[in-house]
């Protein structure tokens, strides 16, 4: 079984591994033994061209991807002796080497075909996982020596690129020009509404996936704590790791440990801080005391001008 997923110098699309895994279900259902060739890119530990001996095999099928290029024409070279399918794919020039060398095509689309529905429109049904926010910020340089940003952020994506999750990179910043990010605070905020996780370095990271009801893995990137810190205990939330935590070897413990404690019981606690925050009397903030500190200005004689009336 191979594809352009099978490449050192292609690549694996989501799209060609479901139609490999809906061919495998196939297979299978037939009762027929097969090995997949993996690129070493994708799949350091699977089974490589470099590990195959073409003599072992009588057939190899061709999986999703358009039948063109160099790479194809080799595999009708190396395993000219084996009966070669293609399944799924894109003719694109039919008279190519590529096409021609296979004995069969069973094409999705391509010259004088009608078109077909693609392999990974039927694949095997797929378990759900977690859709995570990912913000993180390098800057910050007001902190001077007790910045460990670039520390932090070192970790963290090292350790999220091993969890079984969708990744999402997300910005605080807002742009009116730049497609890739939010124009708004609401097109940003209908975005963490929809996620199952944020993991986040930011003040603001914290607060706003608090404010959609999002748990939130946060870690203060300042060594010895700073507005992230503050921050999460203002707003009563424990999933907080220090820097400095994630300097030693217990660090995927402690993200473990949280990870798996926002995905369950913290699901609750952001929904109810959240809460809190759109609710009729909410907390309390440092806005609520700015009336009271305009009106006693003004009436110290600061040149602010006459104290409001009394609402």
């Amino acid at each position: 079984m191979t594809g352009w997923f099978s490449f050192l110098h292609g690549e694996a699309t989501a799209g060609d591994v479901l139609a490999l895994a809906r061919v495998e279900r196939v297979l299978r259902d037939a009762g027929l033994a097969y090995d997949v060739v993996w690129s070493p890119g994708f799949r350091a530990d699977g089974t490589h061209f470099d590990d195959v001996d073409p003599a072992a095999y009588s057939r190899l099928v061709f999986v999703c991807g358009p039948v063109h290029g160099p790479q194809v024409e080799e595999l009708h070279r190396r395993f000219a002796h084996c009966v070669r399918i293609a399944v799924g794919v894109s003719v694109v020039d039919p008279d190519s080497p590529a096409v021609t060398g296979f004995d069969r095509v069973l094409a999705r689309d391509g010259a004088g075909t009608g078109p077909g529905v693609d392999l990974a429109a039927r694949a095997p049904a797929l378990g759900e996982v977690p859709v995570v926010g990912v913000v993180l910020t390098h800057g910050q340089q007001e902190y001077g020596g007790r910045r460990r940003h670039a520390e932090v952020a070192a970790v963290l994506t090292r350790w999220l690129a091993g969890r079984d999750c969708a990744r999402l990179e997300l910005e605080t910043r807002l742009d009116a020009h730049d497609w890739r990010l939010c124009g708004t605070p609401a097109q940003l905020e209908a975005v963490l509404a929809r996620l199952d996780l944020v993991v986040t370095d930011r003040l603001h990271g914290l607060v706003l996936a608090l404010r959609a009801g999002v748990p939130v893995l946060a870690v203060d990137p300042v060594e010895g704590g700073a507005k992230v810190s503050a921050q999460a205990r203002a707003c009563g939330w424990p999933a907080l790791v220090a820097a400095e935590r994630l300097a030693g070897a217990s660090a995927d413990r402690v993200l473990e440990r949280w990870w798996h404690w926002c995905l369950t019981d913290g699901r609750a606690v952001a929904a109810r801080i959240g809460a809190g925050f759109r609710a009729a009397d909410p907390v309390p903030d440092p806005a609520d005391g700015l009336v009271a500190e305009l009106r006693a200005a003004s009436g110290g004689g600061d040149g602010a001008g006459p104290a409001p009336p009394d609402d």
